[in-house]
């Protein structure tokens, strides 16, 4: 399994003596942290290093946008940053989206090290050099590759999550097993919630998640099953956004999971066996909505998915318990039977 873990993660059980190693391997001329009020609270005093300034932004996915990017880059500006300084990204999948992204555009690229502090950003978010930020109320529509520094990966930090956002990130957990090893996805299913050991099972789903980036980096062809459950699953999360009652990354993509194999079992790509196990498993483990938003909200947000060409809107899908496909085109009257 280490076979498979990327060169620049490091599995921390000491987080000051292996970002101080980090930092020795970069030698950057000044280093700014990245930070939410959350992660404010409750991770940055478990971090105790050098630095020369605390760049503090609002939380939440309806922030990570170009104008929370400005005041990075004003920030950084202001205090004399170069091109040979470093940022640290400590949070979630926004945190780290979005200040990936900062610091690659300022100057033409800073170094800058993630240090994932949510299951999500742990497993996925901050693997794989996908970096971006949301653009008119479109999931990361503005963005690029590029790898870390290093990414830093401390399990304590789960101890200060809500149970709902260790759901949220629970779900790309069981999106790596469905889509590449059936063996943890039998594991998964027969183990209680409340008695995964995170140490145990955050470096198989990086590993299985890892693999699939070294056969495909920039996305041309196998490494699209990782969007398996998130392009219906970035729809509803777009849509819920702008609502009363927003719903979390995690959430839309167990939820996009479920739409999508509906898709694949109406397609004749999934067995209706499959297709109920996995719904049953999902219902037991999220709370969904009742209603789904109006087709037509749907489809505009699933017109602008990365993933479709000229012909139409292009998923992937599961085949089987560990298998999927990718590049599927789906016809617009099965897509609206499904999500109507």
């Amino acid at each position: 399994m280490s076979d498979n873990l990327p060169k620049y993660l490091v599995l921390s059980c000491d987080i000051n003596h292996d970002m101080s190693a980090a930092i020795e391997a970069i030698r950057p001329d000044k280093i700014a942290v990245l930070v939410d009020e959350n992660t404010k609270k409750y991770c940055l005093p478990h971090l105790h290093i050098a630095t020369d300034i605390i760049i503090e932004i609002q939380s939440g996915e309806q922030n990570k946008t170009l104008d929370t990017c400005i005041k990075i880059w004003e920030k950084l500006t202001s205090a004399g940053f170069t091109r040979r300084s470093l940022l640290i990204n400590l949070g979630g999948g926004v945190i780290g989206d979005m200040g990936g992204f900062a610091a690659t555009t300022f100057k033409r690229g800073m170094a800058f090290i993630q240090v994932p502090t949510t299951l999500l950003s742990q497993v996925d978010a901050s693997i794989g050099g996908k970096l971006g930020v949301d653009f008119n109320g479109l999931k990361n529509h503005l963005g690029l590759f590029q790898d870390p520094a290093r990414v830093v990966v401390f399990t304590e930090f789960l101890e200060t999550l809500p149970k709902r956002e260790l759901r949220s990130g629970f779900a790309e957990i069981i999106k790596h097993a469905l889509i590449r090893d059936r063996q943890q996805w039998d594991h998964l299913r027969n183990t209680p919630f409340e008695r995964f050991k995170w140490d145990e099972i955050i470096p198989i789903s990086i590993a299985i998640k890892n693999k699939v980036v070294d056969e495909d980096p920039r996305e041309g062809g196998v490494r699209k099953i990782l969007n398996y459950g998130h392009t219906i699953g970035h729809a509803l999360e777009s849509h819920f956004l702008l609502s009363d009652t927003p719903i979390l990354h995690g959430e839309a993509v167990a939820w996009g999971m479920m739409l999508e194999n509906a898709i694949a079992e109406k397609m004749g790509i999934l067995s209706k066996e499959v297709s109920d196990e996995i719904k049953s498993y999902l219902e037991g483990i999220y709370d969904f909505p009742g209603d789904l938003p109006s087709f037509a909200d749907l489809k505009r947000h699933l017109q602008q998915d990365k993933k479709n060409d000229e012909k139409g809107v292009r998923l992937s899908l599961l085949d089987n318990r560990g298998s999927c496909t990718y590049n599927v085109l789906v016809e617009e009257q099965i897509l609206s039977d499904v999500l109507k």
